[in-house]
């Protein structure tokens, strides 16, 4: 398959719109990246850039060492399946995943073989003389991503793809898609703005934010380690929880003061926070790094009133309210809370984490924002 590097790439529109900056970017031959970050951060312009849909205002393409900057899109070597499915309803499965051999004046052999074993790997056999609109939505992507896969580009894009299915269907081809790349070992780079999908299909994800790379790494390398409140907000569901503490030092030790509780940092903490000590910070704590305590803890006990609950079967999301800060908890779905209980919870305080209010950077642990640091820690 493909390497696939973006050095220094940048894209401005008319008007000096800047929609991605300095995006510095390797994805290694066979690996599965996910571009991930909300509507508008430049993640699809990205993608359509390493395409060819786009022209690249700054920096340098590069796929197996050669630079695409001016390379046309027919020639790039690559497959692209979009949100939208774009079948032609006229013709069959088999035409709509033949169609682009076609036009390459492949022999009809090869097409036949090609087309046949996608439908096999894609279990779309039986479906080959269907039209498109006598198919599922599940299926009729299927089909989009069976297009792509006869004509063994080096790099699979997917913009998007699963956007337009229903919460269930989302699932099932979440695990096909992931099963697919395992099958055919292919490299794959997949745009999406939901962060499940990020966290269970990739092997490397890009947070992007504004135009700009906030951070790369593993799913779990930017669970644990988020290099900024961006990032720790937007892996993780429910997201990460943030309180506004002030760090004050007190008989030797430094406490972080949410006005209604105290909070210890661990030893390690306290080294990187008595720089901030009279500063106000962001504490930031996972939902399920929450203890519920049946009565109050003689440490890090943190009291706060229950505004709502959400039960979900397995587990029970429990919003909490302190001073006008909010936060949510994980429970089992036996506790029983009443709303406006007084509730007490101690949170795993090895596991969370300290942002600054000025440039929301991690505080306590020193981060970089490469492939390699992060990959390095897992």
């Amino acid at each position: 398959m493909a390497k696939v590097e973006l050095r220094g790439v940048g894209k401005i529109y008319d008007g000096n719109v800047r929609a991605v900056e300095n995006s510095n970017i390797t994805i290694e031959d066979r690996e599965f990246c996910v571009f991930v970050g909300p509507s508008g951060c430049g993640k699809s312009t990205t993608l359509r850039m390493i395409a060819g849909l786009e022209d690249i205002t700054e920096g340098e393409l590069l796929i197996d060492g050669e630079i695409m900057n001016d390379v046309p899109p027919k020639d790039r070597n690559i497959a692209m399946v979009f949100q939208n499915y774009a079948l032609y309803p006229h013709m069959t499965v088999f035409d709509n995943m033949a169609f682009g051999l076609k036009i390459r004046k492949t022999d009809k052999a090869e097409i036949q073989r090609r087309v046949d074993e996608a439908a096999r790997i894609l279990d779309l056999t039986q479906y080959l003389e269907r039209k498109p609109k006598a198919l599922s939505g599940g299926q009729r992507q299927r089909v989009a991503v069976g297009r792509a896969i006869v004509r063994n580009p080096k790099v699979f894009l997917f913009d998007e793809p699963l956007s337009n299915l229903d919460a269930k269907l989302r699932v099932t081809m979440r695990g096909e898609i992931s099963d697919l790349h395992n099958r055919l070992q292919a490299t794959m780079i997949y745009v999406t703005h939901d962060q499940i999908e990020a966290m269970t299909m990739g092997t490397k994800i890009v947070v992007m934010r504004d135009g700009k790379i906030q951070q790369i790494g593993t799913p779990l390398g930017l669970y644990n380690h988020p290099i900024n409140k961006f990032v720790a907000g937007f892996i993780g569901t429910p997201p990460m929880n943030f309180l506004t503490v002030k760090i004050v030092e007190k008989g030797g030790a430094i406490i972080a003061d949410e006005g209604s509780f105290t909070l210890e940092p661990t030893a390690e903490q306290q080294k990187s926070l008595k720089a901030f000590v009279g500063k106000e910070v962001f504490f930031g704590v996972r939902p399920e790094d929450l203890n519920y305590e049946k009565t109050p803890a003689a440490k890090n006990n943190m009291q706060m009133k229950v505004s709502n609950k959400e039960p979900l079967g397995a587990e029970t999301h429990v919003f909490l309210q302190s001073k006008g800060q909010n936060i949510v908890a994980k429970v089992s779905p036996e506790t029983d809370f009443q709303l406006g209980d007084t509730v007490n919870f101690t949170p795993n305080m090895e596991k969370c984490k300290f942002f600054s209010k000025e440039d929301e950077k991690n505080i306590c642990e020193e981060i970089q924002d490469t492939w390699t640091a992060i990959k390095a820690d897992n």
